[in-house]
């Protein structure tokens, strides 16, 4: 009996220790495919947002460091990671924002997070590497749960779900490039809009 116990203990020991590797390579790889999208060497990509078939766009980013740009059906946005210009172009209106506000958008405070709010789990796929993300007890940031699913030999993002409340966002990622991102894209060029088009300055 007691060695069958001893074996019991040793069981548990093992498998405890197995969860915790998989769990520190679960966050090793997200953490490198975090920084191919915002390490100082830039990225881009094309993204695809479906919201429970509720809300649906798509477009193109840039990141590199705090530092972003993107383009999609209804606007245009550059921030230097101190200002941010979101320019409304059916609109013809310019809004500028502090850079780490959350008032820049109606979205960015719905999706707040560290990497520390997180346990760890991942599978390996024919698709990919997914990487599973739930929320911590006592974690401040609004993502409670998230999948990521990254290319097994790069690591760079191909799909992310988010889920914020009860609902989940699906974020499907193409055409993904990183390093080679000049700062010139993340400059506001002002002298392309003219005095047709109206300055909101919400800082």
């Amino acid at each position: 009996m007691k060695r069958v116990y001893l074996l019991l203990i040793a069981l548990c020991v093992s498998v405890a220790s197995y969860c915790d590797e998989s769990q520190d390579e679960a966050r090793r790889i997200l953490e490198k495919s975090y920084e191919l999208v915002y390490g100082p060497q830039g990225c881009t990509f094309h993204y695809d947002v479906n919201l429970i078939g509720v809300y649906k766009t798509a477009g193109t980013n840039w990141f590199k460091g705090k530092k972003s740009k993107f383009v999609d059906d209804r606007a245009d946005s550059w921030s230097d990671g101190v200002t941010m210009y979101t320019v409304y172009r059916k609109k013809k209106v310019i809004e500028i924002n502090d850079a780490q506000s959350d008032k820049r958008d109606k979205y960015s405070s719905k999706f707040k997070f560290t990497l520390d709010d997180f346990d760890y789990s991942m599978e390996r796929t024919n698709g990919g590497i997914m990487i599973s993300l739930k929320q911590r007890r006592g974690a401040r940031g609004t993502v409670k749960q998230a999948k990521v699913l990254v290319n097994a030999q790069t690591y760079a993002p191909i799909l992310i779900k988010v889920k914020v409340a009860l609902f989940w966002a699906n974020i499907k990622i193409s055409n993904f490039k990183s390093g080679g991102i000049s700062d010139d894209i993340f400059v506001f060029p002002r002298a392309n809009y003219g005095s047709d088009y109206t300055y909101d300055d919400r800082r």
